[in-house]
C-alpha cells in the first residue's frame, strides 16, 4: 500500500522530530494525536487503597508522572518522607527528575537502563533488605510482580496515576493509511471512541510487545511490529516500510 498520510498516537515532538526524513524524503504527511492521557488520582481514591507510605523504605518509579502524583499525594494528606527513603527509578532521566523535590545529593537514589528489570539489577543483594512501594499507572501489572516475587523482595504496590481516554470523535481514522500505536492504552482508547471499528485497509505499527498483544486480543493485524535489532524505533520502521527496503 501507498502510504501518504501516518497518524502517531502521541503528542508532537518539540524541536527536532524522529519523522523528518520520512517527511522531506517521501512526502509523507505524519499527524500527532494522543489517545490517552495519565492523571494523578485524587486523594480520596489513593487513601480507599488503603496504603501506608510510612511503611516502605524505598520508592519505585516508572515515570515523572507518578512522581509528581507521589509527592502530591503526601502532601495532601501530610506525609512527611524521611530522610532515610531510597527511590529507585526506571532510567535516569527519571531520577533527575527527583530534583524538583528533594535535593538530590542528600538522599539515595538508583536508577535503570530504561526496564523494570534493570531496576531488579540496580537493587541487586545490596539493597534486598528494603521493603519497596512500587508505583504503579492502573494497576500492577503481573510479570512486574512475578520479577520481584522470582528476586524475593518485599513489595506492596499503589495507584498514584491513571489513564483517560482522549475524545476522539472528530478523527476520520479513514484519511490516513497507517496508525501506530506505542500502549495497550492506545488500543483500548481506539476501541471506546470507535466501538464500530472495523480495520479494513488500516495498517498498524505497534510498539512494545504488550501493545501488540492488546492488538492481537481486539482481532486487530499488526503491519509493523517494533522494536527490532533492525529498527528499533517506530520512526525507523516506517523509514524501512515507506522506503521498500
Amino acid at each position: 500500500m501507498d502510504i501518504k498520510k501516518v497518524l502517531i498516537s502521541q503528542p508532537e515532538p518539540k524541536g527536532a522530530s524522529p519523522y523528518n526524513e520520512l517527511i522531506s524524503k517521501y512526502s509523507v504527511k505524519v499527524d500527532f494525536r494522543p489517545f490517552f492521557s495519565v492523571e494523578a488520582v485524587s486523594l480520596r481514591d489513593f487513601v480507599a487503597q488503603r496504603v501506608n507510605i510510612l511503611d516502605y523504605t524505598a520508592i519505585i518509579f516508572t515515570s515523572r508522572t507518578a512522581i509528581d502524583a507521589f509527592f502530591s499525594i503526601c502532601e495532601q494528606s501530610r506525609v512527611t518522607v524521611p530522610e532515610t527513603m531510597k527511590y529507585f527509578c526506571q532510567s535516569e532521566a527519571i531520577a533527575v527528575y527527583l530534583q524538583k523535590y528533594i535535593v538530590y545529593r542528600k538522599r539515595k537514589i538508583f536508577f535503570g537502563s530504561g526496564t523494570m528489570a534493570s531496576i531488579i539489577e540496580t537493587i541487586g543483594t545490596k539493597h534486598k533488605s528494603e521493603k519497596f512501594l512500587i508505583t504503579c499507572t492502573d494497576g500492577l501489572k503481573p510479570e512486574i510482580d512475578k520479577l520481584f516475587a522470582k528476586a524475593k523482595l518485599q513489595r506492596g504496590s499503589a495507584v498514584f496515576v491513571h489513564t483517560v481516554n482522549n475524545d476522539l470523535k472528530d478523527l476520520k481514522l479513514s484519511d490516513y493509511q497507517m496508525v501506530a500505536f506505542y500502549s495497550p492504552s492506545d488500543v483500548k482508547s481506539l476501541l471506546e471512541n470507535f466501538p464500530d471499528f472495523k480495520q479494513g485497509k488500516l495498517l498498524f505499527a505497534t510498539y512494545g510487545p504488550s501493545t501488540a498483544k492488546a492488538m492481537k486480543e481486539a482481532n486487530l493485524n499488526v503491519e509493523i511490529q517494533t522494536p527490532t535489532p533492525e529498527a528499533p524505533s517506530i520512526a525507523e520502521a516506517l523509514l524501512k516500510y515507506v522506503s521498500g527496503k
